[in-house]
This record gives C-alpha cells, structure tokens and sequence, in this order.
C-alpha cells in the first residue's frame, strides 16, 4: 500500500467516525426484541449507535422529569410524549407513532389458553400475571379488557404484576403464574407463536396501543438522534416491526 493510499483509508475513516455518534434512548419493555434487531441494523446502515435502556413507560417519565440524561423515547403509548412536549421536555415537531401495539393472553402450557379466551371465565388457574397498570400502557390495557369482559372481580385475587411488561412476561416463563397478559410481540417472531398457547386479545377490547416516539431535549440537536428517527419510518425498520406482530 502506497503512503498515499495509506493517507486516504486513514482519512477516510476520521471522517467516518466524525460524522457517526451515539444516541441514549429510552425503550419501552413491550419493545425490546424489534427495537434490539432495529438498533442493530441502524448501526450497520448508517454508522451511528443506539444505546438502549428498557423499561416501563411510566417509570422512565418519571426518570426524564428528574433530569435522567435520555436523547430519544420510545414509549408504549402516545399520551406520555405528548405530555412530556406539553411539559417542554421533547422537542416540538417530533414526536411521531412507530407502531400500535397488540396485547395477547398468554401461557408457556400448550393449550392451557384457547384463541377465544375463555380460560379466564374458567379460572382454573392459580395465578395470572399482568403489568402494572399505572406504569405500563399494556398494564391498563389488560385491566381494561378484564372489566369489559366482566372478570375483574373474580380474578384480582390471582394477580401476579411486574413493573413492566418485560417482568411479567419472565413471570410467565418462570412458572410463577401460569398465564397473563403480555405484548404480542413478545411471544410471536415472524407472525407465528414461539411456544405454548396464546389469545390474541381483540382491538375492540381496549384503547388502541398506540406507541409514539419523541426526541427529548438533550438529543435536541444529535445527529443520531435525527437519524434514529428517520430509520424508524424505513421500509426495513418497518419490516422488523411488523415481524413481531405491530401494526403500522
């Protein structure tokens, strides 16, 4: 290699990594598996790096209203961006929906869940899980359809809740309830069910999952953060979200 091609690959990649950064983001639990494979992907397309916490929606509200240094949230509902732009925490013009979600009903037991749901009218079960519903939006979402279908009642007794919904879905894995209320996401990988049986709980049910994005303040004028944004609306990223089972 010649000092000349020598000088332009070393340039060439000052370059690279001067034009690549890093954006914090806030990642909602139900979101974990698409948002791991999009961060990776956006990575290797466009050379800047997502570095992903995930959680409850509602816990990380409360952590960015206390300063916590996140560029980028990605929430489980629509009305905690917008409040958090309402509050002059997010950037104006931002916030955008990604993905609606889908709550499903579900067990690592094969056939223990039948696709209609009627298992919870049975109650022939010791424990059902379901996140907290003043945390996490699929939380509520549970609790909403429980009192449509009547069963409230009858099944607050067996409650098992996680903090969010990436806790009650290791609940279910664990063995500690034998079915609950999850993210269909979660358990469903290119449009089928990994393992055991599953309801996927009607839209009707309960208020639409919409999840919205939002650039938060200290990402303001981040160029990964801008570039994030813009990934999330490609045919690709949109493609991996639609694999876990979300609408668009």
């Amino acid at each position: 290699m010649t000092p000349w091609m020598l000088g332009a690959l070393i340039a060439g990649s000052l370059a690279a990594s001067a034009q690549a950064a890093e954006v914090s983001v806030a990642v909602a639990a139900n979101f974990t598996a698409p948002m791991k494979k999009i961060a990776a992907a956006f990575e290797h397309d466009t050379g800047h790096r997502a570095i992903l916490a995930f959680g409850s929606t509602g816990k990380f509200y409360a952590q960015i209203r206390n300063g916590a240094p996140f560029q980028v949230l990605l929430s489980a509902d629509d009305e905690t961006p917008a409040r958090l732009e309402r509050e002059g925490l997010g950037v104006p013009g931002t916030r955008f929906t990604y993905a609606f979600g889908k709550l499903a009903l579900w067990s690592r037991q094969p056939g223990l869940v039948d696709d209609r749901g009627d298992v919870l009218k049975t109650g022939k079960f010791e424990r059902i899980a379901l996140a907290d519903p003043k945390l996490a939006p699929y939380g509520a979402a549970a609790v909403e359809v429980l009192n449509r279908l009547g069963l409230m009642s009858a099944l607050a007794p067996k409650f098992v809740q996680g903090e969010n919904i990436a806790q009650t879905y290791q609940f279910l894995v664990t063995g500690n309830a034998e079915l609950g209320f999850v993210a269909l996401s979660q358990v469903l990988v290119d449009g089928k069910l990994v393992q055991g049986s599953a309801w996927r709980v009607p839209a009707a049910l309960h208020a639409p999952l919409r999840q919205d994005a939002v650039v938060l303040n200290p990402g303001k004028d981040n160029a990964a953060a801008s570039a994030l944004m813009a990934y999330l609306r490609n045919d690709k990223a949109r493609a991996i979200i639609r694999s876990f089972g979300y609408d668009l």
